[in-house]
């Protein structure tokens, strides 16, 4: 008589609660990312080209560093106070990384800016462009500048926990199978993938 060996589950194995499966691993909500990924990426599309394509030439080109000098002058000046809108550790990066590298940072943020916007629109590596995308909206929300910044970094954070159905109409579903990643979500294999066996 054989007795029934116990098979440990592996961490890997733990099940994902359903709420979170069918928000962010459900191919039935694709759609919906898709049309959030796309605003999203079309905002930040648009915000990089206006900087590249700028008649004065401010953000790329001789002039490049103008706009971006600017509004780092500008944050530096929302340091005093007792709640100051930018706090003293970013204004210290402010001051002595991005403010002598002003050039270099005015090609980053445009061009960083075209290249977000226009990976999340045909969804490829979304949940990488979502996630720069976030750290400029954080970066920006640090140097005392609210604008659209809080629904956008809220919508990347979203994009990125969403990213095995987010970018599933889009390049994705097919891009990311060369690199090893699932090319189908979770959700769509059925309960039983998520549930380690216990007993054989």
């Amino acid at each position: 008589m054989t007795t029934p060996r116990l098979q440990r589950a592996s961490p890997g194995l733990l099940r994902e609660p359903n709420v979170s499966r069918l928000l962010f691993a459900d191919p039935r909500l694709a759609p919906i990312w898709a049309l959030l990924r796309i605003y999203v990426g079309y905002e930040w599309l648009m915000a990089g080209w206006e900087k590249i394509t700028n008649p004065a030439g401010v953000w790329v080109g001789e002039k490049a560093g103008t706009a971006v000098g600017g509004f780092l002058t500008g944050a530096l000046a929302k340091t005093g106070g007792a709640h100051p809108d930018v706090q003293g550790w970013y204004a210290w990066f402010l001051q002595h990384v991005a403010l002598p590298n002003a050039a270099t940072f005015s090609y980053l943020v445009a061009y960083g800016e075209v290249l977000v916007g226009a990976a999340l629109i045909v969804g490829l590596f979304t949940g990488i462009a979502a996630f720069f995308g976030g750290v400029m909206n954080a970066s920006y929300l640090l140097a005392g500048t609210i604008s659209t910044n809080p629904l956008l970094f809220i919508l990347a954070t979203w994009l990125v926990l969403g990213w095995r159905v987010a970018g599933w109409w889009g390049l994705d579903r097919w891009v990311l199978a060369l690199f090893g990643v699932r090319a189908t979500p979770p959700a769509a294999e059925g309960p039983s993938a998520a549930e380690p066996a216990t007993v054989r």
